[in-house]
């Protein structure tokens, strides 16, 4: 019981922080009319809360996420492991925002990208990607794989998000032509950002699909939720590439929106697994 009222404290948190971020969103877009600026009172008390409020949402959240690890059993338990490593990952997001801020706050640079803030972002992939394997050993993939069912899904579905991702980024925003106008390294990030997403969330959809099939639905709720998060992810750098390549982004744009609800449902996934659910079910938390 105790495990959770500390859910849904963790759940309550999160939430406010993700409306009073959003509402400040909002009221910096009426403002302004949705364009970017970067001085007055828009800038100080609005667009400067936001991206505080953006930061402080993945921090928040992978600190609960590595609480709610410990009552796992830590790095003992698979899940515990899974939850660590999605919990640090988070965090590591919400460190690439400090770095994006401190930029935007103390310097010249409008849109510090590419930046250190993105060498720190990109630390999120592996520690995600890890995270979401453990999820899959709790289910079984090994075994889960064998049948035809399960692989015609993950097959699919990079396979339509690198067409996406390649129609997007390269068709419409570079003409067709895989140039280095902007640069080596922005040209890297544009196309390692949605890249990445691809493998975590395919990892994720195996994940899911062997929450259901073969825990009896026990994490499914909680899977679908990072599963969504890491979807919105994928469409959150695939419009933050087309933007910045088409040199319409600004800070506070609709993509910063996305990015801030990424990180929520992410957090809020984090918070939904709960030891008290399945202690019941020896074995399937150990390795």
């Amino acid at each position: 019981m105790n495990i959770l009222r500390l859910r849904n404290r963790q759940t309550f948190v999160l939430v406010i922080l993700f409306l009073l971020t959003v509402a400040l969103w909002a009221l910096f877009i009426v403002r302004t009319g949705f364009a970017g600026t970067y001085e007055g009172p828009d800038f100080e008390f609005l667009l400067k809360p936001f991206l505080i409020g953006m930061t402080v949402i993945p921090l928040v959240g992978g600190g609960f996420g590595l609480l709610n690890a410990l009552h796992w059993g830590g790095i003992r338990s698979v899940v515990g492991r899974a939850l660590a490593s999605l919990s640090l990952g988070t965090i590591a997001w919400g460190l690439g925002m400090v770095v994006w801020n401190y930029y935007l706050f103390f310097t010249d640079v409008e849109v510090p990208y590419p930046s250190l803030a993105d060498a720190i972002f990109i630390c999120s992939w592996p520690l995600w990607t890890y995270g979401i394997y453990e999820l899959a050993k709790v289910g079984g993939a090994k075994f889960a794989l064998r049948g035809q069912g399960s692989k015609i899904p993950l097959l699919l579905a990079p396979l339509l998000m690198a067409a996406l991702s390649y129609y997007l980024v390269i068709t419409v925003a570079r003409g067709g032509v895989i140039g280095l106008d902007g640069g080596a390294v922005k040209g890297f990030f544009d196309l390692f950002y949605p890249l990445g997403d691809i493998v975590i969330a395919s990892a994720t959809l195996l994940a899911f699909i062997l929450s259901r099939k073969l825990l009896g639905g026990i994490y499914r709720k909680a899977v679908l939720v990072l599963f969504a998060g890491f979807m919105m992810n994928y469409v959150s750098d695939i419009v933050f590439s087309y933007t910045t390549t088409m040199e319409t982004y600004f800070n506070g744009h609709l993509v910063d929106l996305f990015f801030t609800t990424t990180m929520f449902t992410l957090a809020l996934g984090l918070t939904m697994f709960r030891p008290d659910v399945s202690n019941q079910e020896t074995g399937t938390n150990r390795k």
